[in-house]
């Protein structure tokens, strides 16, 4: 299957440059598979769509604020520290990255220091922080990781901590992302607190959103791409949860593409297991799902495994239709935008 099978023109207007006021008046397209359907309403009709016993599953995992900037020679360089390789170690992305060799050192804000110790592919480098301190360090100068589309000048210093609080879920616990899961930006504590005394069962799983989640995808054919691995865990108590709601037949209903992979990936004949693993799963059309039977999801980039991810869930045509619907009725795209629930 081509990758360009799953282009799509969209009007750079459409890409949502900041959130809502309100985290859930965002507009909610909702796609029946069975039917063929598409329906327009706002995301807080969801209630609407769970009953008691449902499970919905969210992705309790927190942002580091992991972009910040350095100086090597009087000259500035763009960082987002991607994870942690070692003691006092961080694999980051610099750009420009050319000039960037190891042994050279980085001044950053406040004094911090660092010292390239490895290279690799495509900007890729290691940093060693002697003294370590990074997260206090990132914490403190640091800015969220948004994704290159959504355009900030540094001078909107003023935006700093906005984004920060926006670019993350209500229920975030974990810290581990350089990306949001987005599907979740549109839940607040209300909205949960509805859903619950609906007699919904909201389960948290964990997912540390990588550049698996927003690589680019530099192959010809679908089947030719491959993921890098990101880390999940399952709790007992979660894989219990869900385990007993596929059992009983009330709908595992996933808050994002995050959440997809790691039930998809920790299942077995046995349920869905608990525990801590890595997944490079790659879920694209002929995915046969075994976890997930509803699904809350963002509009998503031309040609990503995540679009890819939507239509092996509700069919190619069908999200090629929803999507030129959406682009039609001026829907808000990524990951400030508004959102799908396929059912």
């Amino acid at each position: 299957m081509l990758i360009s099978e799953f282009d799509y023109n969209l009007p750079r207007e459409l890409i949502a440059q900041k959130p809502l006021v309100r985290r859930d008046d965002s507009r909610m397209m909702v796609v029946r598979r069975r039917e063929g359907t598409i329906h327009h309403g706002q995301f807080t009709d969801l209630s609407g769509y769970l009953n008691g016993g449902d499970v919905l599953v969210i992705n309790d995992t927190k942002v580091i604020p992991a972009k910040t900037w350095g100086v090597k020679d009087g000259k500035e360089i763009e960082f987002l520290f991607l994870k942690e390789a070692g003691p006092d170690i961080w694999e980051v992305l610099c750009r420009p990255a050319k000039k960037i060799r190891p042994k050279d050192r980085i001044l950053f804000a406040s004094g911090f220091k660092g010292e390239v110790v490895g290279s690799g592919a495509k900007g890729k480098r290691l940093l060693q922080f002697p003294g370590g301190k990074v997260h206090d360090f990132l914490h403190r100068i640091g800015f969220a990781p948004l994704p290159p589309y959504i355009k900030r000048a540094r001078a909107e210093a003023g935006l700093r901590d906005y984004d920060l609080e926006r670019y993350q879920t209500v229920f975030a616990r974990r810290e581990g992302s350089i990306a949001a899961p987005t599907a979740g930006l549109h839940f607040t504590p209300e909205a949960l607190d509805g859903l619950e005394k609906k007699g919904a069962i909201v389960c948290p799983v964990t997912l540390d959103v990588g550049q698996a989640t927003f690589q680019p995808i530099e192959v010809e054919t679908v089947e030719a791409h491959r993921m890098l691995e990101e880390r999940y865990e399952i709790s007992a108590d979660s894989a219990d949860i869900i385990n007993s709601a596929k059992s009983e037949g009330h709908p595992v209903v996933a808050v994002g593409t995050t959440v997809v992979r790691t039930l998809e990936s920790a299942w077995s004949e046995a349920g869905v297991a608990p525990g801590r693993r890595s997944t490079s799963l790659f879920i694209h059309p002929g995915h046969e799902f075994k976890v997930v039977d509803r699904l809350l999801t963002n509009f998503h980039l031309p040609r990503s495994s995540l679009l890819m991810l939507v239509s092996a869930f509700a069919g190619v045509e069908l999200i090629r239709e929803a999507y030129a619907l959406a682009v039609r009725e001026k829907y808000r795209f990524f990951s400030y935008g508004d959102c799908m629930l396929i059912i």
